[in-house]
């Protein structure tokens, strides 16, 4: 057989020159879908003339070329792959034109087409493979190109269909299996910093899943094609498709800017995008959150499509089940229940409100799901409930049995997805899909307030043992409805973007309370709890062991009841920023605060433990842990350590501590490093001396570790314990068991100042600094003399950069300032990290402070520049 070759030279300028005008056409209207469908078009005429010119000698071959996957629907985006497929009568004809089939492939790749080359037989073609479901899945969007017209038909009226319908089954249930598996790696949310507009949840696949799974219904019904692909998945508002045209506009930026087929939304790319406008109906220039918004939506309607659809897939068929009414009528509405999906009968018409609150309280009660006519025919009948839209107590009634159901968040997102939450609160509109744009908050508004109440709910069935500990609050709140209203409302008043968030949701609240007529106590109830909702989260900024701050937020809170709630909602308000913004040892702050305060509103005897200088109860404990002869050396160890220091420590740490601190003649740096859940808990022992806790800092950022919290304390006798609790962001400890004593020699060697952290720390700093900081955050500095009778508080907000925490510390040392306590946190790429601090035993005067603001200001901005700048 001799080999075939084509000339391609004139092809490949007819496709550059053809892409340029199809980039130039996107460019300036913005449209991708237009785009993607003229890009398959000049596809089409190279691959028809390619065909033409190999298959020019032999032009009898029963064979046929096959458009599939992307390129078959028409949406080949700019550097997507080149599905295809050739069709061959049988394994004779294969043979026959295989150095055809090969010039062609050849061809593509020489033009500059990514080939995605596929060759079957009918008889192959007929056969169902369960380990290459892709293959089946691309035969769904195909189209003929070229070749044998009527071998393309034998496979489109007769062999595909009957192989569908033959593993049906298999095929749907192991689509729905790779949907889900796909839809758990991006945590089963939509919501992500940087979405994958392709494979996350929301995104192009979750698109096309819709349109299979509707393609694989409407063909198991009716046992044939429909007569138009998209006829099968159109939803009655449109708002599928305008979804559709967005992520493709947007798809086809991130090609032609990347200049590959990269669909990863990152952070600059939606900067880009936004100041674009793309997807957008209006040009120019668009703010990123607002982009963002418009991206949330679409992608929230996609994804409840594909969800809706993949649980109308059949369930395997039981004994029992064959025998249980499948269809049940739910009393007083013309909705029935099957198998946990609530259906609407056919015909029905109803305008009646309270059908349909009685529907979403079974869902919160339940977890029931609504069917895809249901969600439709709700949608559609809106315009009439609006007229008579219940307000009063028996709206309240309705919305207070969804609240209090166990899968509340479940009904209020429907509620909200449908346009029914808007009707009845049209407070809750402000917030719909609306974006917190920075690394810190993962979710929109409108899911982060749905995640609190989910969170609350959760605590039923406590997973940790702090939501163990959490749980007990829960019985306790006498008006647990009340304290849901506030968690639906209290972040409302965002939508409105001016002034001070709180204050507006507490207007938006008593604007909704007075409609539905709640009393006096009722109201004060809701909004006292929305206008304090930041109180505690801004307590555990400050030293939670600190008289004067437990006693000021004891003060603001006023009541034992009202305590309870807020320490529940900032526990659900926290978990719900992120996957990752609740850490164990900021719930163990957040119930040591509450219990502190809880103390103190009892006037109980953890207040007097403040003010006493040891325990008696724990030096007994601690005596009776060491030698009788080392009673005294304890004593001196223990004299004028902070009750911060004995109250978070447990007497066999603080033992641990006292051996070290009578080995400091022998070395004069002891270490102790112990694994704590998540974190390593370091503690430094050593003999003051200035930039201490500066140099330790330091040691830990060039090891790459990020400082959660710290400490500094010190005795009388000039001994400091400092303690600083650090994640192992690139697991160095644990994956690599060796380096924890290269890691203990490292910081022994700084502190005792044999090595200097400068110069590892500044090559950690120009690895990281990677001109990749999502968000510019602005170093902004807060003195406060009033808050503690010892201490001046200095809260530092800045950028998160290596080396931040030693930085500070080298300043503050320059000033003569001493750290007593040291809490550090972190939120996305901003640092929060408060100090307080005594100059000669004193808190700080105006001109010190004054002097340190300056002094910060200009040393932080400087860690700001990229590295060498």
């Amino acid at each position: 057989m001799n080999p075939i070759t084509i000339a391609v030279d004139d092809l490949r300028e007819q496709y550059l020159r053809e892409m340029a005008l199809v980039r130039q056409t996107y460019e300036r209207t913005g449209d991708g879908t237009a785009a993607i469908r003229r890009r398959s078009a000049v596809v089409d005429r190279i691959l028809i003339e390619m065909w033409r010119r190999a298959f020019s000698g032999n032009p009898g071959h029963n064979v046929s070329l096959l458009a599939l996957g992307g390129y078959g629907r028409k949406d080949l985006f700019p550097y997507s792959d080149v599905d295809v497929l050739f069709a061959f009568a049988d394994e004779k004809t294969e043979v026959q034109a295989r150095e055809a089939v090969r010039a062609i492939i050849q061809g593509m790749w020489d033009i500059g087409l990514r080939a995605s080359p596929c060759s079957r037989t009918l008889k192959e073609a007929g056969r169902f493979d369960p380990d290459n479901l892709e293959f089946t899945l691309a035969t769904l969007d195909r189209r003929f190109l070229a070749g044998q017209f009527p071998l393309y038909q034998q496979l489109h009226q007769t062999i595909l269909p009957g192989l569908i319908l033959s593993e049906w089954n298999t095929i749907a249930q192991k689509l729905g299996e790779i949907a889900r598996a796909r839809h758990a790696k991006f945590g089963n949310t939509i919501f992500h910093l940087e979405p994958n507009l392709k494979d996350c949840p929301g995104g192009l696949r979750d698109y096309h899943l819709a349109v299979w799974f509707a393609l694989l219904f409407h063909l198991k019904e009716t046992r044939e094609w429909p007569r138009q692909r998209g006829g099968v998945f159109q939803s009655a508002r449109g708002d599928a498709e305008a979804a559709f045209d967005f992520l493709a506009a947007a798809r086809c930026f991130l090609h032609f800017r990347h200049g590959r087929d990269d669909n990863s939304l990152d952070w600059q790319s939606q900067d880009e995008a936004a100041a674009n406008s793309i997807g957008l109906e209006t040009r120019g220039t668009a703010d990123p959150a607002y982009w963002m918004r418009t991206y949330y939506r679409h992608a929230r309607v996609i994804y409840r499509r594909a969800a809706l659809l993949m649980e109308n897939l059949p369930a395997p068929v039981s004994f029992y089940r064959q025998f249980r009414r499948r269809r049940t009528p739910i009393a007083g509405t013309d909705f029935v229940l099957d198998q946990g999906r609530i259906d609407i009968l056919p015909g029905a018409q109803f305008s009646d409100t309270a059908a349909i609150l009685r529907i979403f309280s079974l869902m919160a009660t339940h977890g029931y799901t609504l069917s895809q006519a249901a969600e439709d025919r709700i949608t559609d009948a809106l315009p009439a409930l609006a007229i008579h839209v219940p307000e009063g107590p028996y709206l309240w009634n309705s919305l207070r049995e969804v609240l209090l159901g166990p899968h509340a968040a479940h009904s209020l997102r429907t509620m909200h997805a449908l346009g029914v939450l808007e009707m009845l609160l049209p407070e809750f509109h402000g917030i719909d899909a609306l974006v917190i744009r920075d690394s810190y908050h993962r979710y929109t508004v409108d899911e982060h307030t749905f995640l609190t109440i989910d969170n609350v709910h959760g605590l039923r069935q406590p997973a940790h043992d702090y939501e163990q500990r959490l749980a007990q609050l829960l019985p306790e709140i006498d008006r647990l409805d009340l304290f849901l209203l506030a968690l639906l409302l209290h972040d409302t008043g965002k939508g409105r973007r001016t002034g001070e968030h709180t204050s507006q949701s507490v207007e938006l609240a008593d604007s909704f309370m007075a409609r539905l007529d709640f009393d006096a106590e009722e109201r004060e109830t809701v909004l006292r709890l929305i206008k304090q909702h930041l109180e505690m989260s801004n307590s555990l900024r400050r030293d939670i062991f600190d008289l004067e701050n437990v006693r000021g937020f004891s003060d603001k809170i006023g009541n034992p009841t009202l305590l309870k709630m807020l320490t529940l909602l900032t526990y659900a308000d926290i978990k719900a920023v992120n996957p990752d913004a609740l850490t164990p040892w900021k719930a163990e702050n957040l119930w040591q605060l509450y219990m502190a305060t809880a103390n103190y509103m009892d006037r109980s005897v953890d207040e007097i433990r403040y003010h006493a200088a040891i325990d008696p109860t724990l030096l007994n404990r601690l005596r009776s842990m060491v030698p009788a002869s080392q009673y005294d050396a304890l004593g001196s160890f223990l004299e004028g350590l902070p009750q911060r220091y004995l109250q978070t420590r447990l007497p066999e740490h603080i033992r641990n501590h006292f051996q070290l601190a009578t080995n400091l003649d022998n070395d004069p740096v002891q270490l102790d490093l112990r694994p704590q859940r998540q974190l390593f808990d370091l503690t430094v022992i050593a003999r003051d001396r200035t930039r201490l806790f500066a140099d330790v800092a330091g040691a830990l950022a060039a090891w790459g570790m990020n400082i959660v919290k710290a400490g500094a304390f010190s005795n009388d006798a000039g001994v400091v314990v400092d303690s600083f609790q650090f994640t192992d962001i690139f697991r160095t400890l644990e994956l690599n068991p060796s380096e924890k004593e290269r890691f203990l020699e490292y910081l022994h060697d700084v502190v005792a100042q044999k090595i200097p952290v400068a110069q590892l720390l500044e090559a950690r700093r120009h690895v990281n600094h990677s001109a990749n900081i999502k968000l510019e955050v602005s170093t902004r500095l807060q003195f406060d003399s009033d808050s503690s009778s010892h201490s001046t508080l200095l809260q530092v907000v800045a950028q998160d950069v290596p080396g931040l925490l030693r930085q500070i510390a080298l300043v503050l040392s320059s000033q003569a300032c001493n750290i007593e306590v040291a809490l550090i946190d972190t939120e996305g790429e901003t640092a929060i990290d408060v100090f307080y601090l005594t100059s000669q035993g004193a808190k700080l005067g105006e001109e010190t402070q004054q002097t340190l603001a300056t002094n910060l200001t200009t040393s932080l901005d400087a860690m700001r520049a990229p590295a060498g700048a």
